[in-house]
């Protein structure tokens, strides 16, 4: 497109100031503005499959944080916590996850096919696992969304973008994306991950110290996990140029979990050497790849927040206090999560 564009603005620059050359001016900036009308913005992540890459990082082990204070949020509040727990080292797998499912299915705790999904007045069906939730607690304030009791959809296995298949009796992880983290998995969906094996999603306040420590540095706690500032070999972010935007051009995708931990990465068309971007407890992956749900429930409104930014996100969008937020239904190719215990 670049090309085209710089080739038709040098024919542009020989037209003489004629009605003539007004005229090819005037269709020479038409069919420009056409092309880039007619380019994507980017092409869908389902439409490519990058070779298996391994890390040498377990997705199984788990990292202590021990109890204490530490700076909270974007204004360092000291903030403590009084109690040791652990946080998975990287976030849920595609492997992981199916297995969870197919557990789950054997077990009778999830079903299926098709189950209603409804957010305010809107209801519509989609076809995946999903599974009983109880409900939060509503206290019928105005615009508060109800999280009534019942099946919730958990994983929508038929939507675009999904690397764990469903053969009709067991799920399979795509084994190019088996250990990428787990996406299109519901804020339902991941809290009963985490349920099934006695575990939790992290509070807000037990993902951000995991994330950053308890470090200061001039009066101020770490904006990202690995230090003050970011480089393009510290995360997978919108424009970090990683190992499958160097193979597959400019466009988002997940990269597997622990990519950034000091490894060169040798491919066919390449390679790329990485920052080690853990915490200063050891998890990796606590900015960019993908936003990760945490476990409250908020009075009154009862959005999830999610935390630690995505491949989509711009590098402001990975500091370690940032969040979104979406309706526990949500689902999305930049949405994973990591338990805590």
């Amino acid at each position: 497109m670049k090309r085209i564009i710089m080739s038709l603005r040098a024919v542009l620059a020989k037209q003489p100031p004629s009605s003539n050359g007004r005229l090819l001016r005037a269709i020479a900036l038409a069919t420009t503005l056409i092309l880039i009308a007619s380019c994507a913005p980017a092409p869908s992540i389902g439409a490519i499959t990058p070779p298996y890459v391994g890390t040498g990082i377990d997705p199984e082990s788990w990292a202590l944080i021990p109890a204490g204070a530490f700076p909270y949020g974007q204004h360092d509040h000291i903030t403590d916590v009084d109690y040791d727990y652990e946080m998975m080292v990287t976030t849920v797998t595609n492997e992981q996850y199916a297995r969870f499912l197919n557990e789950a299915l054997a077990a009778g705790v999830i079903r299926v096919g098709e189950v209603e999904v409804e957010t305010g007045e809107q209801v519509w069906v989609e076809v995946g696992a999903h599974g009983f939730y109880p409900g939060d607690p509503y206290d019928g304030y105005k615009h508060e969304e109800q999280i009534k009791p019942g099946d919730k959809l958990f994983f929508p296995n038929e939507a675009d973008g999904v690397r764990v298949t469903f053969d009709g009796q067991t799920f399979h992880a795509i084994h190019e994306y088996s250990n990428h983290p787990a996406t299109m998995v519901t804020w339902f969906g991941a809290n009963a991950y985490c349920e099934v094996y006695g575990w939790r999603l992290p509070s807000e306040i037990e993902w951000e110290k995991a994330a950053r420590g308890t470090e200061l540095v001039d009066g101020r706690g770490l904006p990202f996990p690995w230090g003050t500032h970011i480089e393009r070999n510290n995360a997978n972010y919108y424009s970090s140029f990683d190992l499958f935007v160097k193979m597959f051009g400019k466009l988002g995708n997940t990269t597997p979990v622990g990519f950034y931990n000091g490894n060169t990465y040798t491919l066919e068309d390449g390679s790329y050497t990485t920052l080690d971007s853990a915490s200063p407890y050891g998890l990796y992956d606590m900015a960019g790849n993908v936003w990760q749900w945490t476990g409250d429930d908020y009075p009154k409104q009862h959005y999830r927040h999610m935390r630690g930014g995505s491949f989509y996100s711009y590098e402001v969008d990975l500091r370690v206090w940032k969040f979104n937020s979406a309706g526990p239904q949500h689902y999305s190719p930049q949405v994973g999560f990591r338990c805590a215990r």
